[in-house]
């Protein structure tokens, strides 16, 4: 038996296009402990929804996954038939949206909706499927229960209709969550709502959780371990409060730079960082490192063969020759001495 829940190994998910190969998710691998939270990290297009999107089989042409494992409770979701796996969606694993309006069907009621979900997953009653959908909008906190399962998703707020594809997606009490942008598309007040909510239901029904964000807040309040990704390749994995007070990789380190820091006294005025440069183009990524043209610790090893994931120490990894020097202004570079290829 193994130790996690969910081992992804080597994952490589790539889109086969006119103009040229993506490598969307290029060789991923992290795991996910019994009841823990994992956050996977990093900007637009870094390949964290197309690594969620992998792992419930969700990818469609021009994408495909060619290479890994992905070991769900000891099976290998990628050696599944498509029947087998659409029984193991929604009930064994289930996945949030960040825009439920484009998940939810606009021509049924929210409440017929999850009880279909629940119908296609338990041998029960139609009356009985309605009874269990009314108890989960409660358990979601959605207030008079009964009479909102029979609202359309456009009568319902943006925080509602979140609530509602949480208790969809819980409503076969799966064993792992995927929660990718859960609290994008809607203003700070519900988001640290929906933050508490998810919190709270995780611990009531023994979850463990996939977390796709952006936002390092989010991580800070919710996580027990991060993964950042970049380019399509996981850069730095640690324990959530090692990665905030030690990155040990540049681009991490960036992230951190660029977020206001509160303190007791209010938001601390300091310069934030910025990342010079942009995300490479996915087409065409440069040799080594591929956040060396950006990188003020690179030097000309960066640039020259494939830079794994290397063990710095206290369970965590980086992909970076000169992790030990990430925080430590001697050892920055200016970057017109770049690598040269």
């Amino acid at each position: 038996m193994t130790e996690s829940i969910l081992e992804v190994k080597h994952l490589s998910t790539q889109f086969f296009t006119r103009a040229g190969t993506i490598k969307a998710a290029d060789d991923v691998s992290f795991s996910i402990k019994p009841g823990s939270t994992l956050a996977l990290v990093g900007e637009s297009g870094s390949g964290k929804s197309v690594t969620s999107l992998s792992i419930m089989r969700l990818v469609r042409p021009p994408g495909k996954t060619t290479a890994g494992e992905i070991i769900f409770d000891d099976r290998d979701l990628l050696k599944l038939d498509d029947r087998e796996m659409r029984l193991l969606r929604g009930r064994e694993m289930a996945m949030i949206f960040q825009d439920p309006m484009t998940s939810l069907n606009p021509v049924y009621t929210v409440g017929d909706q999850i009880a279909e979900a629940i119908q296609l997953h338990e041998s029960i009653s139609r009356k009985q499927a309605w009874a269990k959908t009314v108890d989960m909008m409660k358990r979601v906190k959605i207030p008079d229960a009964e009479r909102r399962a029979k609202d359309y998703p456009h009568q319902l707020s943006g925080g509602m209709r979140q609530r509602v594809m949480i208790a969809m997606a819980l409503s076969c009490k799966p064993k792992l969550l995927i929660a990718d942008e859960p609290t994008t598309a809607l203003d700070v007040t519900i988001q640290a709502e929906i933050l508490e909510l998810l919190t709270t239901l995780k611990d009531d029904f023994s979850l463990s959780m996939l977390l796709i964000t952006h936002d390092l807040g989010v991580v800070a309040e919710t996580a027990d371990r991060v993964a950042v990704m970049y380019a399509g390749r996981i850069v730095e994995e640690a324990p959530v409060r090692d990665i905030f007070r030690t990155p040990r990789h540049p681009y991490t380190e960036g992230l951190l730079g660029s977020v206001p820091r509160l303190t007791e006294q209010g938001i601390k005025r300091h310069r934030l960082q910025t990342i010079e440069g942009t995300v490479p183009n996915l087409l065409y990524l440069p040799d080594g490192c591929k956040f060396a043209p950006r990188c003020a610790y690179v030097i000309d090893q960066c640039t020259t063969g494939d830079i794994p994931l290397l063990d710095a120490g206290d369970d965590r990894r980086a992909r970076c020759i000169r992790y030990d020097r990430v925080g430590d202004e001697s050892g920055k570079t200016h970057r017109g001495q770049a690598a040269r290829h």
